[in-house]
């Protein structure tokens, strides 16, 4: 077993004003050649965009783009002709494929928006764009972990083009367990939303991540009420 831990102060870090970001991994003007990727998941971002603020319309391309609010709503509006408002307790999922333009702006005038952005590479180059958004609190499980995204269409949740799964669990102070890979040469990335959590008896905090692959399976303890984003992935880029 290998592991490799991003505490929550090592991220790099922008304020633009409007947009608090961190960074797990390299992106925009943070760059760190030791710390590009995990596996297939390329990014990492945790932002909080100010009152009536976002971003404009901008292009993506052969990437599976994953967008779970924490706080607040975030407005969508894309080239696909899909615009809405998502708020915590949902997902967004997209497949760019061979492209798509969107603009992210937060819903509110009078309070921040606090979303994870995460980006995996894709198994198949060049798809036909598609767009999916749910709520995943009728999929919630109290003090279990619970399945959001998947390869598979008709499994719980969402799905992506990659044989990729992610759980989340919203976890009481005691609570253990296991989780078991579902695919060979995989890996999984831990990122802990709120709590503190020993994985595998390393201790993590509120937004620490911690990597582990070259074993098939990881104990969880938590160590105070948590809410933790499990994400399993491939190691390999195909």
């Amino acid at each position: 077993m290998k592991t490799i831990l991003h505490t929550a102060d090592s991220r790099g870090q922008a304020d633009h004003g409007w947009l608090k970001v961190n960074h797990t991994f390299s992106f925009a003007n943070y760059y760190d050649p030791e710390r590009i990727r995990f596996g297939t998941l390329r990014v990492l971002n945790d932002d909080t965009i100010g009152p009536g603020e976002g971003f404009g319309t901008h292009p993506h391309d052969n990437m599976e783009i994953i967008t779970i609010p924490l706080y607040g709503d975030l407005e969508h509006k894309d080239s696909m002709g899909n615009s809405g408002i998502i708020t915590q307790g949902e997902i967004q999922v997209m497949s760019a494929g061979t492209g798509i333009e969107h603009s992210e702006f937060n819903a509110n005038s009078d309070k921040e928006v606090k979303v994870l952005q995460i980006w995996i590479y894709p198994n198949q180059q060049n798809v036909k764009p598609r767009y999916d958004q749910l709520s995943f609190k009728d999929l919630e499980k109290e003090n279990e972990l619970f399945q959001i995204v998947s390869p598979n269409p008709d499994d719980e949740g969402s799905w992506i083009h990659q044989k990729a799964w992610f759980h989340m669990g919203n976890l009481k102070t005691g609570w253990s367990g296991k989780y078991n890979f579902k695919g060979n040469n995989h890996g999984v990335y831990v990122f802990v939303i709120e709590g503190n959590v020993s994985i595998e008896n390393q201790d993590l905090q509120k937004r620490d991540g911690l990597g582990v692959y070259e074993t098939n399976s990881i104990n969880l303890e938590v160590k105070s009420d948590a809410h933790i984003l499990i994400m399993e992935i491939p190691m390999d880029l195909n």
